[in-house]
């Protein structure tokens, strides 16, 4: 891999676009690149040897899946875009006066820098948990083969933190009839950033069915140790011992930016990007979780594109930054969320329709919707998802408010054909 390196450096000095980072953003770079520009050189570089997709993990933990088959690009996508890869691999320092990428044994000069490094998962503060033995995050592969390793050998786990990848997790570890699986959660209901505390106890019913231990609502005291390090329980404050051989952390993530701190690239609980997704610093781009804001898949894939038509040349800007939108599908129950799950004031209005299977909430004022949960029935959702993503406005909107659809929408063209008008 250096060798191709060298090669290009002799004809050309320095490689076209050179990526930091091969998840969703610095691989929809990657493909976009290619597509705009057939011969310019293109280097990936990563510290994963493989790509895959990190919101799947638990499909590893649960054995329902391979890391193959969470691989969310060809198996010859690097070459068959003729896409050099250093993998295994991570970037000490940037000298943007220069335009390097300091390696580990190489520098790589760069003509366009795109900063995709994504984030690392974060372990707070807690007694004893960073210097615990059998702790881990679920952010990487290793740590879904660590832990599904690990829970071969024991009887007792416990998730700490109740937001996506740790019910993540949770569904995961529920796959193995042989451990007992608790969660432990600050918060008064699980989700509860995307959900509200109706839909998240569907949920919850659920996974107690299925045999988790839920604790809600607690502070944690102490990671209870042995003399050897090895992980006995979880401590609560209100003097409760969850009782583990093993914690899985899920309570957050941080950038991975280290290597920016001695340039002139702003950084404000992540890079800074405009909507072009430049830095402060000339011809160095930046996408996905490093950012540090809306971090979803979908959102870190158009930033990615964005920045390779920008890098190449041709302006494109983020036109759709609504990150505020969330799917899952949990024990077999399909939920959406979008914008607001509560009101802010008391000037929003709530209207909520629910049965045995479905639930549908909104949050609106003054004939336009600000927010909605639907949980069973997702019909219409991407109708829905326009309406508050661009601020529609809808006549007499109270008393049609769970009648909207896509009807209410098509128009005819003269020529017959029919449109949608919003």
């Amino acid at each position: 891999m250096l060798d191709k390196i060298l090669n290009i450096f002799r004809s050309k000095k320095s490689i076209d676009y050179v990526i930091l980072g091969a998840s969703a953003a610095g691989i929809s770079a990657a493909k976009t690149l290619r597509e705009l520009d057939k011969e310019g050189s293109i280097v990936i570089v990563s510290k994963d040897d493989k790509t895959y997709s990190r919101c799947m993990l638990h499909h590893v933990i649960s054995n329902h899946r391979t890391v193959e088959e969470i691989n969310f690009v060809d198996e010859e996508f690097m070459k068959e875009n003729n896409i050099i890869w250093v993998k295994g691999t991570s970037v000490k320092s940037l000298d943007t006066n220069s335009k390097k990428v300091i390696l580990e044994n190489q520098a790589i000069e760069y003509n366009k820098l795109l900063i995709a490094t994504g984030a690392s998962a974060f372990i707070p503060p807690i007694k004893n948990l960073r210097e615990a033995n059998n702790v881990y995050p679920l952010r990487n592969i290793e740590d879904a083969y660590n832990i599904k390793d690990k829970v071969k050998k024991i009887n007792k786990v416990a998730i700490i933190g109740a937001g996506l990848v740790g019910i993540d997790a949770l569904v995961g570890l529920l796959e193995y009839k042989n451990i007992e699986v608790s969660l432990v959660n600050t918060g008064q209901f699980i989700l509860n950033k995307q959900l509200d505390k109706y839909s998240a106890s569907i949920y919850e019913n659920e996974f107690v069915k299925k045999g988790a231990k839920l604790y809600q609502g607690v502070s944690i005291k102490e990671i209870v140790v042995k003399d050897n390090n090895d992980v006995v329980g979880i401590s609560l404050e209100d003097g409760t011992l969850v009782e583990c051989e093993m914690v899985v952390v899920a309570t957050g993530v941080r950038p991975n930016a280290d290597f920016i701190k001695n340039t002139n690239i702003s950084y404000d609980k992540g890079i800074v990007i405009n909507d072009k997704c430049e830095t402060t610093q000339k011809d160095v781009y930046a996408a996905g979780d490093v950012v540090g804001k809306n971090a979803i898949w979908p959102i870190a894939v158009k930033q990615g594109l964005v920045s390779a038509y920008n890098m190449y040349g041709k302006e494109r800007l983020i036109d759709d930054s609504f990150a505020a939108k969330n799917s899952m599908n949990f024990m077999g129950i399909a939920t959406v969320s979008l914008g607001m799950v509560e009101p802010i004031d008391e000037s929003y209005k709530v209207a909520i329709r629910k049965d045995n299977n479905n639930y549908k909430k909104f949050i609106y004022k003054d004939n336009m919707i600000y927010g909605a949960i639907a949980q069973g029935d997702i019909s219409y959702i991407g109708t829905i998802t326009y309406l508050i993503k661009n601020k529609i406005e809808i006549e007499n909107l109270e008393n049609r408010i769970f009648d909207i659809g896509y009807a209410d929408f098509l128009s005819l063209k003269e020529n017959g054909e029919f449109c949608y008008n919003i």
